[in-house]
């Protein structure tokens, strides 16, 4: 009897023992982690100053979860990032324009990834800023102003001290400059304007010059922890339905979180607000491209308005799935 009892023992312990090594395979086969140590390669990335902080911010998301793909980011333009995308210099050129039908041609690919838009903006210490400020600019004046040149002076805008207007554009292939432009029916080559080199530096130039009018993507005009606009500079109000004032409903600039509100909800003009997009030479195909796009536009998502940026709708996010898929 003993000996019965001590024989279902030992098989009891072999069947237990034998479940467990399968419980244990079964956990290791449905494990994610090990595969994504796997996952291995360079990817270069060039263009877009309007991208380039979300795009390290992703990166270094990325990077948490697949220590072994190294980055190279850099910004020098939109029009820099998809030349180098283009030539193979790079494997995603960052796009805040539209792709024109010559680039298409050569093979450009886009995939859009978040939404962000141009604003207009000005030095704080001009003497006519709170008239600037209550009363915004039309559209047609602000086409006088950066293509015309027939509006020289904060007077004709409703500013009442004579102050000339100093106008500041970037001297970069630019897609913002492209996209205030698209705003009037124009190229970046329409734009008047002292040229200057990048977002930080049209910021600057907007800073220093107390008559200054200029653009700027919103990460460069707004503080991400106080998401307030940066000291020295304010967003230019668009009289967007031009009655002459802004209104409660065209008074959206004060805080970030207001103003990529306002442009989520068709408040803010598109253009300039904008779709952002990567730009590869043909469908991507290698692992870590594949990946990283699809982590930017799942997981990703959810570091884009706390970085400036607004998110994409779920059925924009499922039309650009499907061009990695």
């Amino acid at each position: 009897m003993k000996r019965t009892f001590f024989k279902q023992q030992v098989i009891l312990s072999i069947f237990a023992a034998a479940g467990l090594v399968f419980l244990l395979s079964s956990f290791r086969k449905n494990d994610p982690k090990p595969l994504l140590d796997d996952l291995k390669g360079t990817i270069n990335i060039s263009g877009a100053f309007a991208l380039y902080p979300i795009t390290v911010k992703w990166a270094q998301e990325f990077k948490k979860v697949h220590p072994n793909v190294v980055f190279n980011i850099s910004a020098g333009g939109a029009g820099k990032g998809i030349t180098d995308a283009l030539s193979g210099l790079v494997d995603i050129g960052l796009a805040s324009r539209d792709i024109n039908p010559e680039e298409v041609k050569k093979g450009a690919y886009t995939i859009y990834v978040t939404k962000d838009a141009v604003v207009p903006t000005f030095n704080a210490g001009n003497p006519n800023a709170a008239a600037l400020l209550a009363k915004g600019v039309k559209r047609d004046q602000f086409q006088q102003i950066f293509v015309t040149g027939s509006i020289k002076n904060w007077n004709q805008v409703g500013g009442k001290v004579s102050v000339p207007i100093h106008i500041y554009t970037r001297s970069d292939a630019a897609g913002a400059a492209e996209t205030w432009a698209k705003y009037f029916n124009k190229k970046q080559e329409d734009l008047l304007g002292v040229g200057v080199y990048g977002d930080p530096g049209l910021m600057q130039a907007v800073k220093k010059d107390v008559t200054a009018i200029g653009y700027n993507n919103l990460a460069y005009l707004y503080d991400l922890k106080t998401r307030k606009q940066v000291a020295g500079v304010r967003a230019l109000p668009i009289d967007v339905n031009a009655n002459g004032k802004i209104d409660a409903n065209e008074n959206f600039y004060e805080t970030i979180d207001e103003l990529t509100e306002a442009i989520a909800t068709g408040k803010y003009p598109s253009p300039p607000a904008r779709n952002l997009g990567f730009l590869f030479k043909g469908r991507p195909n290698r692992p870590e491209l594949v990946a990283f796009v699809k982590f930017v536009l799942t997981e990703g998502q959810k570091y884009v308005e706390e970085n400036g940026y607004i998110s994409l709708s779920k059925q924009k996010i499922a039309e650009e799935l499907k061009k990695v898929n």
